[in-house]
């Protein structure tokens, strides 16, 4: 049995040195570390967190791990403009264990088009059940086929599916412009 690894699906998300990349709901920083490491120097991550208790354990994460590309911000991923972050300015977006919690999905949504760059693309990871009741629980969580759709009727299209362990389902979705 495996559980969803931060560093398997940010590799299977093909990201390469240079790219500018948000994790919206960035939590205990597993993606955006591994994502910083991809990105390199040259890229930035930016970890996106409403829980103020958070931002700085991921700050002290990134230090210590040496990673300078990773920027902390304090906002809200479910409002337009609530991340901070400038209109199409990103090539990717991670959305990773935060649909089961987020109450204004489609809100998320627009929130990912504004900042992603026409073509961009999110990586969408999500649990498929609350195994053991370790996972959310069972009345929140999101099918993979509602969530594809909420990002289709978003703007977004589909792209392909990855491997996101054995709790877990992954897809890749593009900004169409």
């Amino acid at each position: 049995m495996t559980f969803s690894d931060p560093q398997k699906n940010i590799q299977q998300f093909r990201l390469i040195e240079g790219m500018k990349v948000a994790d919206l709901g960035a939590g205990s920083a597993a993606y955006t570390l591994a994502t910083a490491k991809q990105v390199g120097n040259s890229g930035r991550v930016y970890a996106v967190e409403v829980q103020k208790e958070l931002i700085s354990n991921i700050k002290n994460s990134a230090i210590k791990q040496g990673l300078s590309n990773v920027e902390v911000i304090w906002g809200d991923i479910e409002s337009l403009g609530g991340t901070k972050i400038q209109d199409q300015s990103l090539d990717a977006v991670i959305v990773s264990n935060v649909l089961f919690q987020a109450e204004d999905k489609k809100g998320l949504v627009e929130e990912v088009k504004r900042i992603l760059k026409p073509k961009g693309r999110v990586l969408v990871v999500d649990w498929k059940e609350s195994y053991r009741g370790m996972g959310p629980h069972p009345d929140h969580i999101m099918s993979e086929q509602s969530a594809k759709k909420l990002f289709e009727d978003g703007g977004f299209t589909s792209d392909r599916s990855i491997s996101a362990g054995d709790h877990h389902y992954g897809f890749i979705v593009i900004k169409e412009r």
